[in-house]
């Protein structure tokens, strides 16, 4: 099982040695073996080879290249490895309007639901929770009235006062920028390895966007990264750091309850990929596992 996620700040090249990925840096050679790799972040100014990029895509190991602002830029991902790709391609060209559309409701409320718990555990005022619940309980399938953007503006504007906006550049937004990027190539890794089309959503449906699917998948998990960023980024740094972006990073490790185990965020992440295949091929959007920040922020850490 991989379970490691390698952050590269500093070094000088990457390559493959012996099914290892090698790192020099400075002189000196670091070597982790492929097997236990789930995702690469390089920051530095690095060479890399293409026989590693190809043990990458065989190991199903997620590459993010950042930027000089240390925030996510690119993405590359195996193509073609699953082992009955065609078949799952088939399935998914098969899924018709209204499964998307009450699918899409449930993955939507689940976010939303999620936003009304965070705000809660922040003491918003009940006013403003009853605007956001009374929105939830508007919400329709394929969210034609676009609920979800409507609770996004009181979401935010409760937590971080009238005046903010997704677009200014503080400490808030660039920590969700780059938390929500590690979700989305979290997400996209498991959806490739699932053998699925990243640009074919079920709600989202850009023309130029490779990662529609993607990026319906992730949007329940984006009220628990901001309970992560809230409770460990803000309230301990004054701007994006090398400490807080590691910090960032760890949530995918963080323990969460999974039914009646105690599990972590990627293995859920996982096992919540994997429902929405079975739920969607089987025309049942309740199948599809419950992301709730309850199971985040109640279980042991």
């Amino acid at each position: 099982m991989t379970w490691r996620i390698v952050h590269i700040k500093e070094s000088d090249s990457l390559n493959l040695k012996l099914d290892n990925l090698e790192i020099l840096k400075k002189g000196q050679k670091y070597h982790i073996p492929l097997a236990d790799i789930s995702m690469v972040i390089i920051e530095s100014n690095s060479t890399i080879t293409t026989n590693l990029l190809a043990r990458f895509s065989k190991y199903n190991i997620a590459l993010i290249v950042c930027d000089n602002k240390y925030l996510p830029t690119g993405l590359f991902l195996n193509y073609g490895n699953y082992h009955r790709c065609g078949k799952r391609s088939q399935e998914q060209l098969t899924w018709d309007n209204a499964i998307k559309q009450l699918m899409w409701q449930n993955i939507v409320g689940q976010k939303i639901s999620n936003q009304i718990q965070f705000a809660k555990y922040k003491g918003i005022d009940d006013n403003r929770l009853d605007i956001m619940i009374g929105l939830y309980q508007q919400l329709k399938p394929g969210d034609e009235t676009n609920r979800e953007g409507h609770v996004a503006k009181v979401y935010f504007n409760s937590l971080y006062g009238m005046e903010f906006t997704r677009d200014t550049d503080d400490l808030a937004n660039i920590a969700m920028n780059y938390g929500y990027a590690v979700i989305r190539a979290a997400i996209a890794r498991l959806t490739v390895g699932q053998g699925l089309m990243t640009m074919l959503g079920v709600f989202h449906c850009n023309e130029y966007n490779s990662f529609n699917l993607v990026d319906d998948l992730m949007e329940p998990f984006r009220p628990l990264m901001d309970y992560w960023i809230d409770k460990e980024i803000l309230s301990q740094f004054n701007y994006l750091s090398y400490q807080s972006r590691l910090k960032i990073i760890e949530f995918l490790h963080q323990p969460m309850q999974y039914k009646s185990t105690k599990s972590t965020v990627d293995q859920v992440m996982l096992k919540y990929v994997n429902s929405f295949v079975k739920a969607m091929n089987e025309r049942n959007e309740n199948a599809i596992h419950n992301i709730a920040l309850s199971d985040f922020i109640e279980v042991g850490r």
